[in-house]
């Protein structure tokens, strides 16, 4: 049998993570404006949450099964999304991506190895300061004067601690340990869908993951911008397409949270929807058969594709819960079917939001998968809309 690869988690996503080099660009490139317009997005959010209407409730997920009650889902109406968004984001400490040796007067050796620091690890502090970036982690080791740095780290789900010594490298005449990092990345995806009360959306529906290691970004902060979709790779057996875009002038929101069934966030204004709120539809009602996908190509539409719905998995609890098989002829013609950067098209069936598209099987573009809009709802703590 033929083996299937799943182009996975970042397939859909358009994920490209800038390495940041300790000498280079690091946290400090964000500006101090843009950190002030997240906070005021962040700000506006809280506010239209405490103003919203008495029936926007906080979804509680049942701790055992990581589901929301039916009833909790009842009534609920929330935007269809569609529309694409950009993220630039910054993580939680900074991650190693290579060695290069350092040049001494003694020859070349390299104190990261030596310290025995490994490509993906995380470096969380430095002598016992949470590490702000890697512009911080540079001036630690340039001013370190050939003393010590004590590093905490975490590699995979486990923590724990290093001594490094940076060597002196008289070409450069500073200090240096050998280690390349990275701090930040940005990538585009799809929104699914925007409580009407707020303005938060949630979106991509799986995770943004570290493009090296695989593990999900443990995101610090981040911003939304709009984008412009500026052409289509189509996909083909073997070789995923692509929407090709750029980010706008400005940022429109800020990106609060990742998690492996999507993102979520908030914008700052409400963006151009297609059509009014719609009722959400549970895994129960979700039917094999027809539906429609609602995603924007490069016409700056957000237009409805037909699809096909099947293989039904009503107990998954991830991102990859059903089959999702592009019928529609024009994305067929102009995609070849599901490409990165589509994560997040919204699912619609019987008139309801019913989740999204997710990911693609490289050996057959017209088909990948989708997550049921109950477990990226249960992924996220943001007020929802309900009937009143």
């Amino acid at each position: 049998m033929k083996k299937i690869c799943i182009w996975r988690l970042l397939c859909c996503f358009l994920l490209m993570l800038t390495v940041l080099l300790s000498a280079t660009v690091s946290a400090a490139g964000q500006s101090v404006a843009e950190k002030e317009s997240n906070a005021a997005c962040v700000a506006a959010f809280a506010m239209r949450k405490r103003s919203a209407p008495s029936q926007a409730a906080t979804l509680d997920v049942d701790a055992e099964t990581q589901r929301l009650s039916p009833e909790l889902l009842e009534g609920m109406l929330l935007y269809p999304g569609g529309m694409p968004f950009g993220v630039r984001f910054f993580t939680e400490g900074v991650t190693v991506v290579g060695f290069g040796d350092v040049e001494t007067k003694n020859g070349k050796i390299n104190p990261a190895t030596d310290a025995g620091l490994r490509a993906k690890d995380v470096i969380l502090a430095v002598n016992g300061e949470t590490l702000a970036g890697a512009a911080r982690l540079t001036e630690l080791i340039e001013g370190c004067n050939g003393n010590s740095l004590q590093l905490h780290c975490r590699r995979g789900k486990n923590e724990f601690d290093v001594t490094l010594t940076p060597a002196y490298c008289p070409a450069e005449a500073r200090y240096k340990t050998g280690v390349w990092v990275r701090d930040s990345g940005a990538g585009i995806g799809t929104v699914t869908f925007i409580v009407p009360e707020t303005g938060a959306f949630g979106g991509l529906g799986h995770g943004i993951c570290d493009a090296d290691s695989g593990e999900l970004v443990a995101m610090k902060r981040g911003s939304v911008s709009d984008v412009t979709i500026s052409s289509v790779v189509r996909g083909a057996a073997g070789a995923p397409g692509e929407l090709k875009g750029y980010f706008n002038a400005g940022k429109v929101g800020a990106l609060l949270g990742n998690s492996s069934c999507g993102v979520w966030g908030v914008f700052s204004e409400m963006p151009e929807v297609c059509g009014e709120p719609m009722p959400v539809g549970t895994r129960e009602e979700l039917e094999e058969g027809d539906a429609y996908i609602l995603s924007t190509l490069d016409n700056n539409r957000i237009e409805k594709y037909d699809v096909r719905i099947s293989n039904i998995n009503r107990d998954a609890n991830g991102s990859k819960c059903f089959t999702v098989t592009v019928t529609d002829p024009d994305l067929l013609a102009i995609s070849g079917g599901i490409v990165q950067g589509m994560s997040g098209s919204t699912i619609i069936q019987n008139g309801k939001i019913m989740g999204a598209v997710t990911h693609v099987l490289i050996n057959d573009p017209t088909t990948g998968y989708g997550i049921f809009v109950e477990n990226m709802l249960a992924a996220v703590n943001l007020p929802m809309a309900r009937v009143s």
